[in-house]
């Protein structure tokens, strides 16, 4: 089972398959659709170019009609006539022309529209479960591709497949037009495969080298004060300069290949222009054409050439949407997160870690090695032990972050990692050892971005103590925060982000490291606000390296080396770390 998206995400009024009878739509199966839609919107649009090219014969007929027959015999009621035709031809083109650009619009939107939420979620499952920088990239691939599918490249190929209505025209002229348009024909599909040739590959690792750049940097801004402060600016720069210089060569060696053979394809047909015009004069001569059919055939070979420039010189855009298009499938189609599909009730019942084992993503050695345990409702568990033991690794895996290697979580005999998400996160919160808080209002950072009864933000609020601080803000809590917005300090961003793990009163509470950066005041405060999780039935895991938060547990974990060392009622472990020694109650 593959990752899929609540039917509520979609928003109303966009165009999108029917969710699945368990309300959650299938991302694959998204792919599987769009490719369905692309394939019969291109079929309607190849119906809409066969009529549009049909309909460009009006020029090169009205010419030759005007010449032959117009001159010859000064009617001015066939002149009226051939161009009252002519124009209500081109009038009806560009209609066609228009529908076929409509076409293509709406075909960009409705795979965006489908595809937009579940390239969204499997980049965050991406980031989450493998860490992976470059998750957002299938984002950019999404928008590019809309602007590939409405840009005049993707019709190219379109017009050349009918390039045999001109070619039989041609033939029809005189052979000799029909035998200069087929060698031409020719030589530019060698042009063209050559040009794929020479530039695919480069194409392909410059692409590589500017999105793992890219990534990089964006990586790296994110920690732009330690840069700052400690002048690590210039050597940075160095790095970043060497890898776009890198990307930039290959990119341009691509771009001199493919524009060297845009300037010979345009050369070539300008050429064979000059010679069908000159094949023309010399049957015009010999009187076995009219000046008229020599005038229809210049525009004729020159329109059969045209879609064959065109695709050449958008290459590039094709080979960059296709190379868009599988990285997006590749997003879609990864096991990223398995999840169950159908919303798992509110949850009263015990916790228990069975034999879990984790290893990250390509690593054999587990960070996790075997740990069981377990809590009932009401019960604080504090997990101790050294930097690297794999505290904070437990601490995902208890919420479902990540996806164990072996044995499981379970609540109330739920799997978390399978719970479907949704309605796991009404059963949950987590502060993670990095707080940060999403663009918006502090209101939507504590009801978690959803539409919220007012009454559950406040009771959070004053659950983390935070209600007093969040009324003195410029604006409470319709205060904006996030990037370019108001700055708050490390302890406010935190308080507000334990405000938003106790919203809707979770049964399963996990904090790593939640008093990193509170004061006495803070620190405090969150011990009150465990101890009102407790009594309210929740189980509370707590991780924590300063010994005072610790003295709100009930029992203690102590982790190593990503093993369980002790567990048990925190006053038994705590004598068993410091024998033989006086102890206050608290001492971790």
């Amino acid at each position: 089972m593959r990752n899929t998206v609540p039917n509520q995400m979609i928003s109303k009024g966009q165009i999108g398959p029917k969710p699945s009878q368990n309300g959650t739509i299938n991302p694959r199966m998204l792919v599987l659709r769009a490719r369905r839609v692309f394939v019969v919107t291109l079929l309607y649009a190849a119906l809409l170019s066969a009529c549009i090219n049909l309909l460009q014969l009006t020029m090169p007929l009205y010419m030759m009609q005007v010449h032959d027959r117009v001159l010859n015999s000064q009617s001015m009621d066939s002149l009226v006539m051939l161009t009252i035709l002519a124009l209500g031809a081109l009038v009806v083109l560009g209609v066609l022309d228009f529908i076929r650009a409509l076409t293509f619009q709406a075909m960009g939107s409705a795979v965006v529209r489908w595809l937009n939420l579940p390239v969204l979620t499997a980049a965050v499952q991406a980031s989450a479960d493998q860490g992976l920088a470059r998750a957002t990239q299938s984002l950019r691939d999404l928008t590019e591709l809309r602007g590939f599918l409405t840009s005049s490249a993707v019709s190219a190929p379109l017009d050349a497949a009918w390039s045999p209505i001109f070619l039989g025209v041609l033939f029809l002229l005189h052979p000799l037009f029909g035998m200069i348009g087929a060698i031409s024909v020719a030589v530019l599909v060698c042009c063209g495969l050559l040009n794929d040739l020479l530039t695919r590959q480069l194409m392909k690792e410059a692409s590589q080298a500017n999105i793992e750049a890219v990534s990089k940097i964006g990586a790296t801004l994110r920690h732009a004060e330690a840069i700052e402060a400690m002048g690590m600016l210039p050597a940075l720069a160095n790095k970043w300069r060497a890898a776009q210089l890198h990307a930039l060569s290959v990119l341009e060696a691509s771009g001199i290949r493919s524009r060297a053979m845009a300037s010979i394809t345009r050369s070539l047909r300008f050429a064979i222009q000059m010679i069908s015009l000159g094949a023309g004069a010399l049957l015009v001569m010999k009187q076995e054409i009219s000046p008229g059919a020599m005038m229809a055939t210049t525009i004729l070979v020159g329109r059969l050439l045209l879609p064959f420039d065109s695709v050449i010189e958008n290459w590039r855009q094709w080979i960059l949407a296709i190379a868009g298009w599988r990285r997006i499938q590749t997003a879609l189609g990864e096991d990223l997160a398995v999840r169950q599909t159908m919303p798992t009730p509110r949850s009263e019942g015990d916790l228990v870690v069975d034999k879990l084992v984790y290893a990250a993503p390509g690593v054999d050695v587990p960070i996790i090695k075997g740990i069981s345990f377990s809590l009932s409702p009401g019960e604080v568990l504090g997990i101790v032990g050294p930097s690297a033991a794999g505290k904070s690794t437990l601490a995902r895996l208890l919420v479902g972050i990540l996806r164990p290697r072996a044995g499981g979580v379970f609540l109330d005999g739920n799997n978390v990692y399978l719970w479907e998400r949704s309605s796991f996160g009404k059963v949950a919160g987590y502060l993670p050892q990095s707080v940060s808080l999403l663009e918006g209002t502090i209101r939507e950072n504590i009801s978690r971005m959803e539409e919220s009864d007012p009454h559950m933000v406040l009771d959070a609020a004053r659950l983390a103590d935070v209600h007093d601080m969040i009324g003195r803000l410029p604006l409470g809590y319709d205060t904006p925060v996030g990037e370019g917005q108001l700055t708050l300090s490390g302890g406010q961003r935190q308080r507000i982000a334990l405000a938003r793990c106790l919203y809707g009163r979770p049964r399963l509470i996990v904090l790593d490291e939640p008093n990193a950066n509170l004061d006495a005041i803070g620190e405090r405060a969150l011990i009150r606000a465990v101890e009102d999780a407790r009594r309210d039935g929740a189980i509370v895991i707590l991780i924590a390296h300063r010994p005072a938060i610790m003295q709100v547990a009930d029992k203690l974990l102590v982790l190593e080396g990503g093993r369980v060392t002790q567990f048990g009622p925190r006053t038994d472990v705590v004598a068993s770390m410091i024998p033989g020694e006086t102890r206050r109650e608290g001492t971790a």
